[in-house]
C-alpha cells in the first residue's frame, strides 16, 4: 500500500517543508516504501513553535466546556478516519491489524477522558491561621508544551499527551519518530479538516538535529515531554537546558517479573509470554528479567516454551500474525547481538534465536527463551525491546528482590504469589513506579510513571495532567 506523500500539520494548515524536503517511511515488515512526508527544517520547527505560543494564548483563555467542544469534535473526525490510522499504523510499524486498535483508541479515549477530569478540578481555599486574609490556589495552564514520540506505538504515544496537554489548555508541538510519522501526520490531517484553532497543535517531522533540537532548545516551550529511550531523554534534558523547563519523561524500562513456587504458575507464564511478545518485545513495560524460583522452574518453563511456540510471526490482515517485525534492521542486529553475547557467556538457547525460516523480507525475529541467563549478560543489564525472554533462577525472597532492583531503570515490575503478605513486602521492596501482582492492566485512568532513569512525571490518569499545569497562589487581606 503507497499512502503517498502527507504534508505536516503547522499554524493551523498543511503545508510543506521548507525547500520542498520530503522523507520515505518503508514498512519493517516489507521493507517496501509506503509513503513519503514533508521533512522539516529548523526554520519550520521554529514557526510551529511561534504559532503554538500565539496559539497558547487563544487556547488557554476559552472555558473548559469550550475546549470540551473542540476536543470531542476532533474525536469525532478521528473516529471516520479509524481505517486510514489504523492502516498507517499497521504498515510503519509492521504491527499485525489487530494490534493497531491499541494505538487508535487510546487517542479516542484520551480526547474524551481528559476533558471530563479537568471539569472536575477546582481551585482551592486555603486557610489563614491569625484570620486576617483569604488565600485561594488557582491551577492555571502551563504554557507551550512540545512532545518528543517514540516510533512504537505511534498513535498511542500522540493521545497520551495530546489529551492532558489540550484538557489542561497548553498548545501542543508533537514531533513523531522518524520512523513511524505517517499516522501522527494523518492526524494532522484531521485537525485540518475540523478546523481545529490555529496554532494550538502542530506536527512535523525532521532531523533530529534540525527539529528535535531546535524544539527542546528553544526558550518559547514550558513544558518538554519524551516517550523514549534514557538516553533520549538525558538528551533533551540538555537541550533544553536554554531556559527553566518542566520535564515529563517516560523512558526505558528493564522490568522484573518474578514468579514463586507458590503462584498460579500457568497463569504467570501466560501473562509474562503475552507480554514479552506483544508488539515484538518493543515495549517499555514488556518483561526483560523472568525471575522464577527454582521449585517452579520446570512448571513455568513448559508452560512459557508452549506459550512461545503459539506466536505466529508475519504481517497483514488476514495472515493470522500475532507478532509482527522489529522496527529495523539496525534493531534486529542489536537484538541478535544481545542473544549472541548471552549463548558466548553460558546462556543456554531454548528457543528461537534466529530469523524465521522463509522470512526473505522483513526484520522479523523468532520468539526467542535463553536460560541459565547471569547478571553479566546485556539481556540482564540492557533494555532488551525486542522478543527475547532472558530467564533466571532463584532459591529466596531476599535473592529475587536484590536481583530485581539491581539495574539503573525503574519502570514496570511483575509479581505473582498467593502469599498476601509476601506480595506486600515485595512490592514495597521494590524500586519501580509500578508493581503488578498476580496479573496487569494499563488504561488511560491508570497512572504510568518510572522512577531512576525510566523518567519523571505520569502518562495516563489523573497524574499526568499536572504536568500541563501550574499553580498560583492569590492572596487578599481581609477586609479589602
Amino acid at each position: 500500500m503507497d499512502f503517498g506523500y502527507r504534508r505536516m500539520y503547522v499554524d493551523g494548515a498543511l503545508c510543506d517543508a521548507s525547500g520542498g524536503r520530503r522523507q520515505p517511511v518503508t514498512c519493517p515488515a516489507t521493507e517496501e516504501r509506503v509513503g513519503e512526508i514533508a521533512w522539516a527544517s529548523r526554520g519550520d520547527a521554529g514557526r510551529a513553535l511561534e504559532s503554538a505560543r500565539a496559539g497558547f494564548a487563544a487556547w488557554s483563555r476559552l472555558s473548559i466546556a469550550e475546549r470540551t467542544r473542540w476536543m470531542l469534535r476532533l474525536r469525532e473526525a478521528v473516529m471516520r478516519r479509524e481505517e486510514d490510522l489504523r492502516s498507517a499504523v499497521m504498515h510503519e510499524t509492521g504491527k499485525p491489524w489487530d494490534a493497531t486498535a491499541e494505538d487508535y483508541e487510546t487517542v479516542v479515549n484520551a480526547l474524551q477522558w481528559y476533558p471530563e477530569q479537568v471539569r472536575h478540578m477546582s481551585d482551592e481555599i486555603l486557610g489563614d491561621i491569625e484570620g486576617t486574609h483569604r488565600h485561594q490556589l488557582v491551577t492555571e495552564p502551563a504554557g507551550v508544551a512540545v512532545a518528543f514520540l517514540a516510533w512504537n506505538f505511534p498513535l498511542l504515544n500522540v493521545g497520551f499527551k495530546l489529551g492532558p496537554a489540550l484538557a489542561a489548555g497548553c498548545s501542543l508541538v508533537i514531533r513523531p519518530s522518524a520512523s513511524s510519522p505517517l499516522s501522527a501526520y494523518i492526524l494532522g490531517e484531521v485537525l485540518a479538516e475540523v478546523g481545529f484553532p490555529r496554532g494550538v497543535v502542530s506536527i512535523l517531522c525532521g532531523p533530529t538535529e534540525e527539529t528535535a533540537g531546535a524544539l527542546a532548545r528553544s526558550t518559547i516551550p514550558r513544558v518538554l515531554t519524551v516517550i523514549g529511550s534514557s538516553a533520549t531523554g538525558r538528551r533533551l534534558m540538555a537541550d533544553g537546558a536554554t531556559s527553566i523547563k518542566r520535564l515529563s519523561m517516560e523512558l526505558g524500562g528493564n522490568a522484573p517479573f518474578i514468579v514463586f513456587g507458590d503462584a498460579d504458575v500457568e497463569r504467570a507464564a501466560a501473562d509474562c509470554a503475552a507480554l514479552k511478545f506483544g508488539n515484538c518485545g518493543q515495549i517499555c513495560v514488556a518483561p526483560n528479567r523472568i525471575f522464577v524460583e527454582e521449585c517452579a522452574r520446570e512448571r513455568f518453563m513448559a508452560e512459557f516454551l508452549r506459550r512461545a511456540g503459539e506466536v505466529r510471526v508475519g504481517f497483514g490482515r488476514d495472515s493470522g500474525a500475532t507478532m509482527g517485525p522489529l522496527i529495523s534492521a539496525e534493531a534486529r542486529v542489536r537484538v541478535m547481538g544481545m542473544i549472541k553475547d548471552a549463548l558466548d557467556r553460558g546462556a543456554v538457547l531454548l528457543r528461537g534465536g534466529k530469523i524465521p525460516d522463509g522470512a526473505k523480507r522483513g526484520y522479523f525475529l523468532e520468539p526467542t527463551v535463553l536460560g541459565q541467563v547471569t547478571r553479566e549478560m546485556r539481556v540482564f543489564r540492557e533494555e532488551i525491546f525486542g522478543p527475547v525472554a532472558a530467564i533466571i533462577g532463584f532459591e529466596s525472597e531476599d535473592e529475587v528482590v536484590g536481583l530485581a532492583n539491581d539495574t539503573e531503570y525503574g519502570l514496570s515490575s511483575y509479581v505473582y504469589t498467593r502469599d498476601g503478605d509476601r506480595a506486600r513486602r515485595v512490592s514495597e521492596a521494590l524500586e519501580f513506579g509500578e508493581v503488578h501482582v498476580n496479573g496487569f492492566k494499563y488504561a488511560i485512568y491508570l497512572p504510568h510513571g518510572g522512577v531512576k532513569e525510566s523518567g519523571i512525571g505520569h502518562d495516563c490518569s489523573r497524574l499526568a495532567l499536572e504536568d500541563y499545569l501550574r499553580r498560583k497562589r492569590v492572596t487578599v487581606r481581609c477586609g479589602e
